[in-house]
């Protein structure tokens, strides 16, 4: 609690400049647990100014230094894996096994993918008598999500870190205890002073801030569309570089040839996974119309095996969602599939039997879901799945790409030669074929709305670099 109202600037544990509070909710119990500082403009101008000298150093160290530091910042993480995880479940509401398996483990993993991405990275080529030359941008931004809090702060830091970047970092104010941790590990871990910055706080007061600052030089962002949109308005007056990774409507074909049962079954799972708070989520399942009505029934069984409930519970598989803002917005969401038409098949609105507090939803499948339904083109961001029957393959690739976003499409088949030529139709920046481990040394981002740039290993190390074209160098 002692560093839950601190910011870690410059190397030390600071308080605001001007005092200010917000209580963090349990969304398990809607009660809050404890109480962070939230910055302003003061604040952010303080680390800024931390990073920007710390760059002039920091830019100039070599790959080996860079790379201890690295392995380092793992060991530390390792250590702390259990106060993370645990933080986590607090915060947002994952249930216990799934934030060390899933959350905990994605900042473990996305930093030993950037490791070995860094040991081999080439930041220098000869074009004839040109050098090419990839220099760390600057001071960078990073603002972060609280829906996978961990993957995305490791995603971005990680590499920032590897390109011989300096960050000011502002985790979400929803679920800011896990990045106060990682704040932590970064300090214990010998980071210099500077190098790493945390100030928690508020979109406009602190986000939009760091976005606008004539000292940063590099934006990366994670978040819904809305609000990435003003990131990049913001951030136009300097013109800095700003990477995106926004909302998604991601389509699941399941092409006449796949297994249907484990097909739907799967999907089912994918979409509700995280209590359907990933921007990647499979939340359009698209099935031929011929066994769309079997494809309602196996959906409704694997529905019913989610248990909601306590975090802590060892049988529970889908906790809360993140706060009273969401889960609103999914009741909305699910109570305009019904007056649209949608066939209800499993769930509805309100909280699941016996849960009288916190912020629970049903596990909800909808069928006969049309292309120009609410539920088919909205980011409902909850455990909410739009069934949709599809005549023709090809009506199937065209329903799936008719939305603003591009973030992720999955191809279901039997035949990995069908499927492969599927996604190559598929207008999204990851495809993901037969369910697919999670790939950490894939690229990560997306087409369309879906934002810019990519993360994950060397992709993630490219965005943090400007390229320099040294002319007449020679042989």
């Amino acid at each position: 609690m002692s560093k839950h109202l601190k910011f870690f600037i410059d190397g030390a544990w600071v308080h605001p400049i001007v005092p200010a509070s917000l209580d963090v909710t349990d969304p398990s119990t809607e009660e809050p647990f404890t109480t962070i500082s939230v910055g302003a403009k003061a604040d952010v101008d303080l680390a800024v100014a931390a990073a920007k000298s710390a760059f002039a150093s920091f830019s100039l160290t070599d790959r080996a230094e860079r790379l201890a530091l690295l392995e380092r910042i793992l060991e530390v993480y390792n250590e702390r894996f259990e106060d993370i995880a645990q933080a986590v479940s607090r915060e947002m509401g994952a249930p216990l096994s799934f934030a060390r398996d899933a959350q905990a483990w994605a900042g473990r993993a996305h930093l030993e993918a950037t490791i070995a991405a860094f040991k081999i990275f080439e930041f220098t080529e000869q074009r004839g008598t040109t050098r090419i030359v990839r220099e760390p941008i600057g001071v960078c931004a990073l603002i972060t999500p609280w829906n996978w809090p961990l993957n995305q702060i490791v995603c971005k830091v990680a590499p920032a870190i590897a390109a011989g970047c300096t960050v000011v970092l502002k985790p979400s104010e929803i679920a800011p205890i896990s990045g106060l941790i990682f704040a932590e590990v970064m300090e214990a871990a010998g980071t210099p002073a500077g190098v790493f910055n945390l100030v928690n706080g508020r979109g406009p007061e602190v986000g939009q801030v760091m976005a606008g600052h004539p000292d940063v030089d590099m934006v990366s962002f994670t978040g819904s569309t809305r609000a990435g949109i003003i990131v990049a308005k913001t951030a136009a007056d300097t013109v800095k570089r700003v990477a995106q990774e926004l909302g998604g409507k991601s389509a699941n074909i399941i092409l006449p040839d796949a297994d249907l049962v484990t097909a739907v079954s799967k999907g089912v799972e994918g979409c509700f996974g995280n209590s359907g708070q990933s921007c990647d989520a499979p939340t359009r399942m698209l099935v031929p119309a011929d066994r769309h009505d079997e494809a309602l029934q196996i959906a409704r069984q694997a529905a019913e095996k989610h248990k909601v409930g306590d975090p802590q519970a060892e049988d529970t598989v889908l906790g809360p969602v993140v706060s009273d803002i969401q889960y609103n917005k999914i009741q909305r969401l699910i109570e305009t599939g019904i007056e649209e038409g949608a066939l209800l098949v499993s769930g509805g609105p309100g909280r699941p039997d016996g849960l009288n507090r916190g912020y629970y939803v049903r596990p909800t499948v909808f069928g006969h879901v049309t292309p120009d339904m609410t539920i088919a083109r909205e980011e409902i961001f909850g455990p909410v799945l739009s069934i949709m029957p599809y005549d023709t393959e090809e009506q199937a690739i065209e329903i799936a790409n008719d939305t603003v976003y591009g973030l992720a499409a999955y191809v279901q088949s039997e035949d990995i030669e069908h499927a492969r030529r599927v996604a190559a139709r598929m207008r999204a920046g990851s495809v993901y074929l037969n369910y697919p481990d999670w790939d950490t040394a894939a690229p990560f981002g997306g087409y369309k709305q879906s934002g810019n740039g990519r993360e994950y290993a060397d992709w993630a190390i490219h965005d943090f670099l400007e390229i320099k074209g040294i002319v007449g160098w020679g042989e």
